[in-house]
């Protein structure tokens, strides 16, 4: 095998997601989660068979987070969900006052609280917040309105956040006081423009954030200091967010999308919307089970 081979994206199960998001390894049953968000699909991928699973949302899923008693919790579009014997049940209704909003992404903090973020599903208004979702409630957290929120994610200690607004091709930093809020955010690093926007974040065991690249061709990587450390190119535009799983949390899954793109672009990009996956050195960091 070729030096470097490991680090080429290959397609791990066609998929064909209209916006596939918010990837998620589940250690207990050996399998991945993601979801497509304008499919109404909630995925399961078990790489051991290959076998590709889904099932159909009430709403527009955008993240799904594996629960200690074999239930998931799902965030779609209007609030968080639990998912159970093939039943959806809404937990807690998320800016009822905002019917234009919908969740997008969320990450479970080392504390076990689930922190997400809503974003206008028009794309245009500067709408979306931040919540931590911990013991049935909700508490509001965003540092400024955003038209897209993307993550967030957390540092290996839990002490920093890291959050993504994708239209201003930013990624913001925050520290994360005792009391499980964050503190004032500030620039972590910036997308240049023409590497497309900076969509989910992830962050690996040595610290290092992984920024999915919406129109940009790839995954980007930066330092916990945010300097720029190289990008893994990809054969797709869109690719969203990806996950580290497998025994050893080395495998990398990718989720892509074909939201936004032209026919002409579709028939060039055949392998647009399906899950991807390669071999990294250094691992990911084990998955937390959220304590709501």
């Amino acid at each position: 095998m070729p030096a470097g081979a490991d680090m080429i994206p290959q397609v791990a199960v066609p998929v064909g997601a209209t916006l596939g998001e918010g990837p998620i390894w589940d250690a207990a049953r050996g399998c991945l989660w993601f979801v497509d968000i304008k499919g109404h699909r909630l995925h399961r991928f078990d790489p051991a068979t290959g076998a590709l699973a889904a099932t159909e949302a009430p709403e527009e899923p955008g993240w799904v987070v594996p629960l200690a008693d074999g239930a998931l919790l799902v965030g779609a579009k209007a609030g968080i969900h639990r998912f159970a014997d093939d039943a959806f049940t809404l937990l807690h209704a998320v800016e009822p006052d905002l019917p234009g909003n919908r969740l997008n992404d969320a990450a479970v903090h080392p504390d076990g609280s689930v922190w997400l973020g809503t974003m206008d599903n028009a794309e245009e208004a500067p709408s979306g917040g931040y919540y931590r979702f911990h013991g049935g409630a909700c508490t509001a957290l965003s540092p400024e309105s955003m038209v897209i929120t993307n993550g967030p994610a957390f540092s290996p200690d839990g002490r920093t956040v890291y959050l993504v607004d994708t239209l201003e091709r930013t990624i913001l930093s925050a520290p994360v006081g005792a009391d499980g809020h964050p503190g004032e955010a500030r620039l972590f690093a910036r997308v240049p423009e023409g590497m497309g926007y900076p969509d989910g974040p992830v962050v690996d065991s040595a610290g290092t954030v992984w920024v999915g690249l919406f129109g940009g061709w790839g995954v980007a990587r930066f330092a916990a200091d945010g300097t720029f450390i190289g990008r893994i190119d990809f054969p797709v535009a869109n690719v969203t967010k990806i996950a580290f799983g497998g025994a050893d949390l080395r495998t990398v899954y990718a989720t892509t999308a074909r939201k936004g793109l032209t026919d002409g672009q579709l028939a060039a990009q055949p392998h647009a919307g399906d899950l991807f996956t390669f071999v990294v050195d250094v691992p990911g960091l084990p998955p937390i089970h959220p304590a709501t």
